[in-house]
């Protein structure tokens, strides 16, 4: 549970800081207002944090070493802080005036591709209606890891301006990255913007972009907890069989209760005491025996996938968290199932008649 829950958690946060929580795609006359001017419209929103105009493109980068070249997605973006931004000094023309980019690390693997060497790239873009090639120029300043293989495998970061000049009107897809304070308010804030914006931009959030990803999750997640539940089921059988020897192996001593007058009550509220605490021994073991591996496997990373697996999971290493709620709903039905389970040997305990269990003592 720990593993699903961290998955879920670990795609989310990626997926978010990489793609922004909210998007807004400006359509028709809209692509001619001003960054400036949208972004000023914006920052009155409750919930707003930031806002971050990127323009998006295809191209091809290829190498003196690779000259066939690597489909990669081209991000134009403002210098500044963040998983998939980059320093002012990165994005900025060095010597010989070729501008500078950051790949994505396993881009950079993939295309041999070190600090300071010098990439051609082709960008597809539009003009007057009409498909147009672009070449330029870049040199690689640095590389970045998000975590998430899609991106590490296939982006490439540029200035703004110079993504816009190599696309021209059209040929890239200008949009606005809006972070929300909290991601659950993502579909409010979405909504505020929207208003705001009007019928010229298409806005939507995380959860609509994601919505059959993370149903199928929540899906896979309950469907893992029936199973686990099942394993709980079974193993209270241990449990149970344990106090169905105890029953056989003290018939003396429950005839010898009884004939001092022990109520049946009393007698059958022991067995259920004797299996209930066997029970919570067993769960308090495995809560923590698993919490410890979780925080293990979690903090040093054990788990970890290849670039081939991480395309596939969309993850470089698995995480595990471990929530008290999820905790406590573990807890509670392995407890409640083995309570269950003691029932029967419990009431054969209290059939026991005194009289035929001491007569040959």
């Amino acid at each position: 549970m720990a593993l699903m829950t961290g998955y879920q958690e670990e795609l989310q946060r990626k997926l978010t800081s990489g793609g922004g929580a909210i998007l807004a795609i400006p359509v028709g006359q809209s692509r001619d207002l001003e960054s400036a001017e949208v972004v000023r419209r914006l920052a009155p929103v409750p919930g707003v944090t930031a806002i971050h105009p990127v323009v998006f493109g295809q191209g091809s980068l290829s190498t003196a070493a690779d000259p066939e070249g690597f489909e990669v997605t081209i991000r134009g973006i403002e210098p500044g802080p963040g998983p998939f931004s980059a320093r002012q000094d990165q994005l900025e023309s060095g010597s010989g005036g070729i501008p500078g980019a950051v790949l994505g690390e396993e881009l950079a693997k993939t295309l041999s591709v070190e600090e300071g060497d010098v990439l051609r790239l082709l960008a597809v873009g539009f003009e007057a209606g009409r498909p147009r090639f672009r070449y330029q120029s870049l040199r690689c300043t640095g590389t970045f890891s998000s975590g998430l293989s899609d991106f590490d495998s296939s982006w490439l970061l540029i200035r703004r301006e110079l993504a816009g000049e190599l696309f021209g009107d059209g040929g890239g897809g200008t949009m606005y990255e809006i972070a929300p304070a909290d991601l659950e308010e993502a579909s409010a804030v979405a909504a505020a913007v929207d208003d705001i914006l009007g019928p010229g931009f298409l806005v939507s959030n995380w959860l609509e972009l994601n919505s059959a990803l993370f149903s199928a999750l929540r899906l896979q997640k309950f469907f893992l907890f029936l199973v686990l539940g099942l394993i709980v089921f079974v193993s209270t059988f241990n449990v149970a069989s344990t106090l169905v020897v105890a029953v056989r192996e003290r018939m003396r001593e429950i005839g010898v209760l009884g004939a001092m007058g022990m109520s049946r009550e009393s007698l059958w509220r022991s067995f259920l005491l004797y299996g209930g605490l066997l029970g919570l021994m067993g769960t308090l073991l495995g809560v923590t025996i698993g919490w410890g591996a979780s925080f293990i496997l979690d903090h040093f990373e054990l788990i970890r996938f290849d670039a081939e697996v991480a395309a596939i999971y969309f993850i470089n290493a698995v995480r595990f968290e471990v929530r008290l709620i999820d905790v406590g709903i573990i807890v509670t039905f392995a407890l409640v199932v083995n309570l269950l389970a003691c029932l029967l040997p419990a009431w054969w305990a209290v059939r026991v008649d005194p009289s035929s269990a001491l007569r040959y003592e």
